[in-house]
């Protein structure tokens, strides 16, 4: 699913570009995303052009932190995710954000039900910014072992710089270009 422009944002003006992203409980893989696209951002000096955020496609953990092998295995990497907290996606989510990103293929079809009619396009599948990846949808380590959480990592990583070098061309490159 390719993402469009969505109207309220120009290159280098306007608003900050709101991302999203979207697992099954957020405390395994969407949380991950949000704490590594955060460093990216970050690292690329351009953490006061985004919101970011993370949530779920079910109730399961609101309000808790994200899994701790989660947390273990981030830290390992320099990310801090024990901060964060769980929610569930919301209806109000399609007009805050610019960019929800599905982890995989059930959270996209779960969305894409939920979204809001003129807001399809804000939609995406994480890994289709990584396609070097092979894979489709971010694997769930929850019920696995450790090397999981790794594998997710790896993937992760791939697709947040997939999706900011996707947002830098789309809408932070200068007028002209």
């Amino acid at each position: 699913m390719q993402n469009q422009t969505p109207p309220n944002i120009g290159p280098n003006i306007g608003p900050k570009i709101g991302v999203l992203f979207v697992c099954t409980g957020n405390i395994c893989r969407s949380p991950t995303a949000e704490g590594q696209f955060r460093a990216a951002v970050q690292a690329a000096g351009l953490e006061g052009r985004f919101t970011i955020d993370s949530a779920a496609t079910h109730d399961y953990h609101v309000g808790k932190g994200p899994d701790a092998r989660t947390v273990t295995a981030a830290g390992r990497r320099g990310l801090d995710l024990a901060p964060l907290r769980a929610r569930q996606v919301g209806v109000e989510d399609f007009a805050a954000f610019d960019y929800v990103v599905a982890m995989d293929r059930g959270h996209l079809e779960i969305l894409s039900v939920l979204a809001p009619e003129g807001t399809e396009n804000r939609l995406s599948l994480f890994l289709d910014h990584a396609p070097q990846s092979g894979l489709r949808d971010v694997p769930d380590p929850y019920f696995g072992g450790p090397d999981g959480f790794e594998q997710v990592l790896d993937l992760i990583e791939a697709g947040c710089v997939g999706l900011l070098a996707h947002i830098r061309r789309t809408h932070l490159q200068p007028a002209g270009k």
